[in-house]
């Protein structure tokens, strides 16, 4: 019974430990933008004129449905560009198919903000595609003009989420569905559009559902394609320039929250209630049939098109990296290595910081999001589910948001020296942690729901405690798991700019994916962008590597143990 005792206090203990991080780091910041938003500027009542200013202010109102606009829009093409790739890859043979899926993955390598000044390059008024068209018909389309340019370079980018989310519940369909469809005379794209898309409608939802709040999120890639008309660049603006007291930009912050939580309910919703479940057991999918001559041609002419548009801004920056100058001409007018001598030179404390701030970040996640992930499959703590809940809000919570958070909530903390808390760099390195949190929660929870209570029993029923059975058994079979979640906190947070923007003082404490939005603000300084550019999507796409290659280990160490 003491034995039992002590067991719970220390999990208890634990559960407190961590719901006092989730408290001070993630619910505090965000409390307080809300607390702000509705109270009178100087910390008077609580008041809703500030939200009566924000309806009143025609900039505000029209950044609201330019950021609804292109958040859907973006959404349209997104499923433009992964409908096809997805339907190909799992309806047919399709000789390719996983090199096809693996270049659809990588534009996630790139941060959207990265590309811009590629694709502008490549697709803009002067730039390489309208060039040849003028030359060729003598006319010119205006794919990165204004609000259509922020679509075209987010769909680009965010489009694999819903490829990668269709392509997974497709492939999870009941044959004998199609079959049976297909006995009743369905055909085609009739037997696509009748039953395999309603039935993969909860993958499409899910990764629909999650570019629409990534596109309203997003500060960076507006800015830099000069499109300052959409609420996050709005709510950025505010703070930098007018200050942390304006309420504008709580507010903004504020209808930011509201929106991505409304759009994650819709998505529920619009599922509730209706039945997709299979009766397939040890597989199934699709029955995948053989493309005729003519129907092969067209199937990877538009593949080859799509996967063409989408690794543009790969292409772009590659040779943006290496351009002597590049302007009014198709391709550089030269090349030179010179833009990464000065990035390993002048710009090596951005690779430094980010190498530092990412792996604290990634470290600090791995060993929360294991905890939790602990705590919930593992004890009977009351309320352990809420500390789940509380770290996976951290998606719903826009990185602007949390970075102003940050900045109103421990600018007026300060230490000894009077230094505000707000300015040190480690802060920087909760917030990523914070925001990167529920991937690393993910990989843990799946981890150690693979691994079997009775393996942990049996070690405590000889003799060992329930921390040596921790150590011995649970943590060294969810290795994989763990490593995984740590490699993708890792490279997701090597390019975090939304709280980092707002947090970053001087530029010894910034990390790379500040120095790279810095350095694409002037003409002068792309060259040595594209160079860093370059840097972070070789960091990022090594760590998904590796945590493609921890999962598959984990899961073959696995196969052997059974």
């Amino acid at each position: 019974m003491a034995l039992a005792g002590t067991r719970s206090a220390g999990q208890a203990a634990l559960a407190l430990a961590i719901a006092l991080f989730l408290g001070v780091f993630l619910v505090v910041p965000v409390a307080t933008v809300i607390y702000v938003a509705f109270t009178e500027k100087g910390g008077g009542a609580l008041t809703l004129v500030n939200f009566l200013d924000f309806a009143r202010t025609d900039l505000f109102v029209r950044s609201f449905w330019n950021s609804i606009y292109v958040s859907a829009m973006t959404v349209m093409w997104a499923s433009a560009l992964a409908l096809p790739l997805a339907y190909l890859t799992t309806r047919f043979e399709f000789r390719g198919a996983m090199l096809v899926q693996t270049l659809g993955f990588l534009p996630l390598v790139m941060p959207p903000f990265v590309g811009a000044v590629a694709m502008q390059l490549l697709f803009g008024r002067n730039g390489s595609a309208n060039l040849l068209l003028d030359e060729w018909f003598g006319f010119k389309i205006g794919f990165m003009e204004g609000l259509n340019g922020v679509i075209f370079l987010q769909a680009i980018h965010y489009f694999p989420f819903i490829l990668v989310n269709l392509s997974a519940a497709l492939r999870n369909i009941d044959r004998s569905m199609e079959e049976a469809a297909q006995n009743l005379g369905a055909h085609g794209l009739r037997l696509f559009r009748r039953i395999a898309l309603p039935l993969a409608l909860p993958g499409y939802i899910a990764g629909a559902s999650l570019v629409f709040v990534k596109v309203f999120d997003d500060v960076a890639t507006p800015l830099l394609l000069n499109v300052k008309e959409m609420l996050a660049p709005q709510a950025y603006l505010r703070i930098t320039s007018i200050g942390i007291d304006d309420p504008m930009g709580y507010v903004i912050s504020v209808v930011l929250i509201v929106v991505a939580v409304a759009t994650m309910w819709a998505s529920a919703q619009v599922l509730k209630g209706k039945d997709y479940a299979t009766t397939q057991r040890g597989g199934g999918g699709l029955a995948r049939r053989k493309l005729k001559p003519r129907e092969s041609f067209l199937a990877y002419s538009v593949v080859i098109l799509i996967l063409a548009m989408v690794l543009a801004p790969h292409v772009g920056l590659l040779l943006l990296s290496f351009a002597t100058v590049w302007s009014f001409s198709p391709l550089p007018d030269g090349y030179t290595l010179a833009h990464y001598a000065r990035v390993l030179g002048d710009s090596s404390v951005y690779i430094k910081n980010t190498l530092l701030y990412a792996g604290l970040a990634a470290g600090i996640d791995v060993v929360i999001g294991g905890a939790i992930a602990y705590l919930v499959l593992r004890t009977k703590l009351p309320g352990r589910q809420w500390l789940d809940w509380a770290a996976s809000t951290a998606l719903a919570v826009p990185g602007i948001v949390l970075g102003i958070g940050y900045l109103r909530a421990f600018y007026g903390v300060q230490l000894p020296d009077g230094t505000p808390l707000a300015t040190l760099w480690i802060v920087i390195v909760l917030a990523i942690a914070i925001r990167r949190l529920p991937y690393a929660l993910r990989a843990a929870y799946a981890a150690l729901q693979q691994i079997s209570v009775s393996l942990e029993e049996a070690a405590e029923n000889l003799g060992a405690t329930k921390a040596r059975t921790v150590r011995r058994i649970v943590i060294p079979l969810m290795t994989g798991g763990l490593l995984a979640g740590f490699v993708t906190s890792f490279a997701t947070a090597a390019v975090e700019l939304s709280a980092v923007l707002i947090l970053v003082q001087s530029n010894s404490d910034a990390p790379l994916a500040y120095g790279l939005y810095v350095l694409m603000q002037t003409p002068a300084g792309r060259g040595a962008g594209a160079a860093l550019g370059v840097i972070a999507v070789i960091i990022v796409a090594i760590c998904m590597g590796l945590a493609q290659l921890a999962a598959d280990r984990s899961q073959r160490a696995r196969g052997l143990d059974i």
